[in-house]
């Protein structure tokens, strides 16, 4: 069975940075795009980040981008979101998605890590 396992969150101050990282296993993400996304308390999940396996080519929520950067590392089976000059806005729960091949709809997903960024 495909198993995604975020980690690396955690509190962070205003201004701080964070990375997390998602860990495949059961799903190659060689072949695979790779994304994450947020929930904050009361509000609906959102879109944060993807990457393309095909290309490599990467896009960003307006909200993150210039702080955000997601990439991945094929060998480890594993995709990576580093956050910086973190928000408090930006408080969250983190979920790693992932597509099939060719796939338009993320199959797979994590079960999400806690970012909490305090003033």
């Amino acid at each position: 069975q495909v198993q995604l396992v975020e980690s690396g969150g955690g509190l962070v101050q205003a201004g701080g940075s964070l990375r997390l990282s998602c860990a495949a296993s059961g799903l190659t993400i060689t072949t695979s795009t790779m994304a994450w996304f947020r929930q904050a308390p009361g509000k609906e999940r959102e879109f944060v980040a993807v990457n393309r396996w095909s290309t490599g080519g990467t896009n960003y929520a307006d909200s993150v981008k210039g702080r955000f950067t997601i990439s991945r590392d094929n060998a480890k089976n594993t995709v990576y979101l580093q956050m910086n000059s973190l928000k408090p806005e930006d408080t969250a729960v983190y979920y790693c998605a992932g597509s099939l091949r060719y796939g338009t709809e993320y199959n797979y997903w994590g079960q999400g890590t806690q970012v909490t960024v305090s003033s």
